[in-house]
């Protein structure tokens, strides 16, 4: 079958409010730092109203979705498969993917009454980002949200690992799965967050119990994930879950792990970082639009190291297509 998607991404359709806050306020406010944390909305308006001096960056969002985006505006084929509701930031979120060239299914796949999911994004003067996310309606995303036949025409299945909160995503996961295995789609994972990893582990186990494709992931998830703090070791034992692995490691670079080519380590970017957010989502997008288009695992691991180099510079976690543009060219 003749692929028309090079990648199909499952995952929370969320709208992104990015703050600059203070170490003493997340402390003052209970809140814990470099974490992802799912409140509900008066829980994100009492935030919002105690942050003074600094107005929210407003920008659609979802880890997955900046991945597929970033992998769009390079010029791959990017397919979004989520949930939302017919309210402003459903409006939002969907104007924004379709400016980008994202394919979506018919409104019936992705709309449903009631509040659509939004993120708020506590950015300290490290850079690290600290989020506290209400799901909303994309707590309701299930296998009635999955266009099997645009799943079936995709060259990559992406999981987002913040579905893994989910039982009715979950059931949505295991059969997108089984019906990629049965139709020649490849699968990737990321863990999304060390919090995914920490507190709902029994998920992923599911999700690895068979080895899958690609897996991405931090050198923290990694770690708690093997249980591994010898990097080797916990490099090996990474590689019993899936044939492809791609660590990143934030200032040290990256590393991109196969049973078939040793190792490949790929620099870091020496930047000024202000914002981290998206840093991994758009070292996914690149990897993933590399090696989807012609590009070995080295060149895909460099374009997706500069990329997210370049997320971390500003607030939010997208680049202008201009931006794209140069970093793509310049990997020549």
């Amino acid at each position: 079958m003749i692929k028309k998607y090079d990648v199909f991404g499952m995952g929370n359709a969320l709208v992104d409010s990015v703050c600059l806050v203070t170490e003493k306020f997340l402390k003052d406010n209970d809140i814990e730092k470099g974490l992802m944390t799912l409140v509900d909305d008066k829980k994100q308006i009492s935030i919002i109203e105690k942050i003074q001096g600094s107005e929210p960056f407003i920008q659609s969002g979802g880890s997955v979705t900046n991945s597929i985006y970033l992998l769009s505006q390079l010029g791959g084929t990017g397919y979004l498969s989520f949930l939302i509701s017919d309210d402003e930031h459903g409006k939002l979120f969907l104007e924004d993917i379709k400016k980008s060239g994202i394919s979506t299914a018919d409104e019936k796949f992705y709309i449903k009454p009631g509040m659509t999911g939004s993120c708020l994004v506590l950015t300290t003067p490290d850079a690290e980002r600290t989020m506290n996310t209400c799901l909303a309606i994309s707590s309701e995303y299930s296998l009635d949200n999955i266009n099997f036949d645009h799943l079936a025409l995709s060259k990559y299945l992406y999981i987002e690992g913040y579905l893994v909160t989910s039982e009715l995503a979950m059931e949505a996961i295991e059969k997108s799965i089984n019906f990629s295995r049965k139709n020649d789609v490849k699968i990737a994972l990321t863990f999304s967050d060390l919090s995914m990893v920490k507190y709902f582990r029994d998920n992923f186990d599911k999700i690895l119990e068979e080895k899958i494709d690609l897996l991405f992931c931090n050198k923290d998830e990694a770690e708690t994930f093997t249980g591994e703090k010898d990097f080797k070791k916990c490099c090996d034992k990474m590689l019993s879950y899936s044939d492809l692995v791609v660590i990143t490691m934030g200032s040290e670079g990256s590393v991109i792990l196969s049973k078939s080519n040793n190792s490949i380590n790929i620099s870091p970017y020496k930047v000024n970082a202000i914002d981290t957010v998206g840093a991994g989502d758009a070292f996914a997008g690149g990897f993933l639009y590399g090696i989807n288009n012609g590009l070995d695992y080295e060149k895909s691991g460099k374009l997706a190291s500069a990329l997210s180099s370049k997320v971390v510079t500003k607030l939010g976690p997208r680049l202008e297509k201009n931006i794209i543009d140069n970093i793509k060219l310049s990997m020549r």
